[in-house]
């Protein structure tokens, strides 16, 4: 059975990018991206990441709206561009911005351009107990590993409405950072869902683009912090709809998102409130995809994978090391994941020079 010398487990930014630098720097490094089955898909936990199931990325940098048709054409292999929507691949001439899932195949490919190997399955089980580190992959087979980065990211938690599915990137997000300032919602009513720091701190991030922002919460008051609760209530473009939930969320084909039926939490009988609105945000939380280590590492109360040096990725047990959304509970963005991948290479080359 091979050695491998860096194992990395997840197929997002961090983990792309983790990949590139341990490759070029003679690692062979070997990316466990995960399984395309109908179980990751209910889960949200499909291989290449949240990044994948986004439409147009304005924040990432070095991808400014332009002619990206025939690169994109050029640079990602023809049998891996059935992931990509065909307006995310663009017509010749065509000037487009580059779509989430054109980005994340491009650092998938080069990954593979400097050596990087990869396996579609899933990481299973994980035994960091002794060296080297045993992880059990969902074919039966075991891959050991001298060193592994975690990059499994995190999966947004939804409502579980059928409209809610129906209506994903075509008016309803789980990120209000990435999608805020799209077109479609410059203007014009949004609704936000939750009650937590995240939740008003999207509201708060919306209003600069939004005419209305609605912040429905299930409960009579806020989980949120009080200092971040007076801020949003202090804000004229914020209105509360308490104790209403999503019943149905609203809109065309061809329109997206054109409004929400919210009903009441305090009794059935109460009549339902039909708000409009050109958007709806979920900031109900998110879901580390930590299951499958089966508690082999040290997490924070949130959840997340616990980093234990300051400015580092290492964790809890010596030769691991944690990238991107699955380690982040502050940022949570493409951009900020794909850093975290290129420390987590970085960390874990100079843990394999110091162990000889």
């Amino acid at each position: 059975m091979a050695l491998e010398n860096v194992v990395i487990i997840g197929s997002g930014p961090a983990g792309w990018t983790a990949a590139i630098y341990a490759a070029r720097a003679a690692l062979n490094p070997l990316v466990i991206e995960g399984a395309l089955t109908p179980e990751n898909q209910e889960a949200g936990t499909l291989p290449m990441g949240q990044l994948a199931t986004t439409t147009v990325v304005e924040n990432y940098p070095g991808f400014p709206v332009g002619e990206l048709g025939g690169y994109l054409q050029t640079a990602i292999d023809e049998e891996r561009s059935y992931a990509i929507p065909p307006e995310g691949l663009g017509a010749p001439g065509e000037k487009i911005g580059i779509y989430g899932a054109a980005l994340i195949e491009l650092m998938r490919k080069q990954a593979l351009n400097f050596g990087t190997r990869t396996v579609d399955e899933d990481v299973v089980s994980v035994d960091f107990g002794k060296r080297p580190f045993a992880l059990s992959v969902s074919n039966g087979e075991t891959v050991l590993a001298r060193s592994v980065v975690v990059a499994t990211g995190a999966s947004a938690r939804w409502l579980g409405l059928p409209s809610e599915e129906r209506f994903k990137n075509n008016g309803v997000s789980a990120c209000a950072v990435c999608d805020g300032a799209a077109p479609r919602f410059l203007n014009r009513p949004i609704v936000v869902i939750g009650g937590g720091d995240t939740a008003l701190e999207d509201a708060e991030y919306l209003t600069k683009f939004a005419s209305k922002v609605y912040v429905a919460h299930r409960r009579d008051e806020l989980r949120a912090s009080k200092a971040a609760a007076e801020r949003a209530k202090r804000n004229p473009k914020i209105e509360f709809l308490w104790s209403r939930v999503p019943a149905e969320i609203l809109g065309t084909d061809a329109e997206g998102v054109t409004g929400v039926r919210l009903a009441s939490t305090r009794s059935p009988e109460e009549p339902t409130l039909e708000v409009e609105a050109s958007g709806v945000f979920v900031a109900i939380g998110r879901r580390p995809n930590v299951a499958f280590l089966g508690g082999a590492l040290e997490l924070t109360e949130h959840g997340s994978i616990k980093r234990t040096v300051p400015f580092q990725t290492n964790t809890s047990v010596e030769g691991v090391f944690a990238a991107g959304d699955v380690a982040d509970e502050r940022y949570r963005q493409a951009i900020v994941a794909a850093g975290d991948g290129a420390r987590a290479a970085l960390d874990a080359e100079r843990f394999l020079i110091e162990k000889g």
